[in-house]
């Protein structure tokens, strides 16, 4: 394989001054803030050699709150870019299996599936965690046949790899299979490397640094399962609580295998120590408690950021996020009856109408009527 390149020094820096202080301050601060239980750190998991199974959302099941509102499907994303029309051209060459070009409402798009990436043309480089505070869009991507063929393929196209590193004391890598198993802390590192613990340079996850620095997911698939746009990656303070407000006015679907707090109740989970592979060489990333929802074959992916203070990602590089439901009029009603912040009133959208609601953590959602 390719000897891994890092990213350049002024980018990776920018990156971990920014989010190294941030999750510094708050870790060293945790058992000093008068919230209780909710910002203590959790005891480090027992560590196991055998692989998480690949998540597959093939059985979601909705709530008693999500029965009654109507089905919404997700619909797109929506970047700003200073090239629209060269920055929906990039995604032919990683994802050629399932992109096309087109336009959408008057936008440079991209189809994949049945979702689109829309283009917003604006005249100075967007936000990005870069150069600016962290929002709560963090990226978004693509399920894979083999993630780590997709990389070494990615390295031959010239495209931009965003490293992480494998460990405090550690190197930068391409993919998380490139690292120490099942997503140790420092401390089962050290533990790992005493018995001789290899990475198994299978499958995985890694990132793309797309256009305008966007930050694009590829990521080992369930077995059989071919190339395909799965998720949006979120962060939120408190995952289980964003979990709830997506079931509750959105109706989005959890897995079988999860049982939400009832609403009202307590929703804030302890954070679980950082791990690796990690954008911050120290302390790591803190990866739980984590979430998931869907909308139909799309996930939402959410992961903590301990603290919050997370930035509205309006003028960032990913925008907004989509769904669409066949009548948006009594949509809006009920969201309105629920107490959701409306951001935009209903208004003409190319050849429909559509509102921008926003979430926790300031997410803003955009609601498209699609009859």
């Amino acid at each position: 394989m390719q000897k891994p390149v890092s990213e350049p020094m002024s980018e990776r820096a920018k990156s971990a001054i920014a989010r190294t202080v941030l999750m510094a301050a708050i870790i060293a601060a945790a058992a000093f803030l008068p919230f209780g239980r909710v910002h203590r750190v959790a005891a480090a998991r027992p560590l196991s050699l055998t692989p998480p199974p690949a998540y597959s959302p093939a059985s979601p099941t909705a709530s008693p709150q999500a029965a009654a509102i109507a089905p919404m499907r997700f619909h797109h994303v929506h970047l700003n870019s200073m090239s629209p029309k060269a920055a929906a051209d990039y995604y032919l060459k990683p994802f050629k299996a399932t992109t096309t070009r087109t336009t959408f409402n008057g936008y440079e798009a991209v189809k994949t599936g049945n979702v689109y990436l829309l283009f917003t043309k604006v005249s100075t480089p967007p936000k990005t965690e870069l150069n600016t505070m962290q929002d709560s869009i963090w990226n978004f991507g693509w399920n894979t046949p083999d993630s780590q063929k997709y990389d070494h393929d990615f390295r031959a196209m010239g495209l931009k790899i965003a490293q992480m590193w494998d460990a405090q004391d550690g190197n930068l890598v391409d993919m998380s299979s490139d690292t120490l198993p099942n997503l140790p802390t420092q401390e089962q590192i050290i533990e790992l490397r005493a018995k001789g613990v290899q990475p198994t340079h299978q499958g995985g996850f890694g990132y793309l640094r797309g256009p305008d620095n966007v930050m694009i997911e590829n990521a080992q698939g369930p077995a059989g399962q071919p190339e395909r746009f799965n998720h949006v990656h979120m962060f939120h303070e408190h995952p289980i609580c964003a979990m709830q407000w997506y079931v509750q006015h959105l109706g989005a679907t959890v897995s079988p295998n999860v049982t939400l707090p009832p609403p009202g109740a307590d929703c804030k989970k302890l954070y679980a120590p950082p791990t690796f592979p990690s954008f911050q060489k120290w302390p790591g990333f803190v990866r739980e408690p984590s979430g998931n929802v869907q909308f139909g074959d799309i996930s939402i992916s959410i992961r903590p950021w301990p603290g919050g203070g997370l930035a509205s990602p309006r003028g960032y590089v990913v925008d907004h996020w989509a769904l669409s439901v066949e009548d948006l009029p009594p949509t809006v009603a009920r969201l309105k009856s629920e107490g959701v912040k409306f951001l935009e009133e209903i208004h003409p959208w190319g050849n429909t109408q559509a509102v921008m609601i926003e979430g926790p953590d300031r997410v803003a959602i955009e609601i498209v009527e699609e009859k």
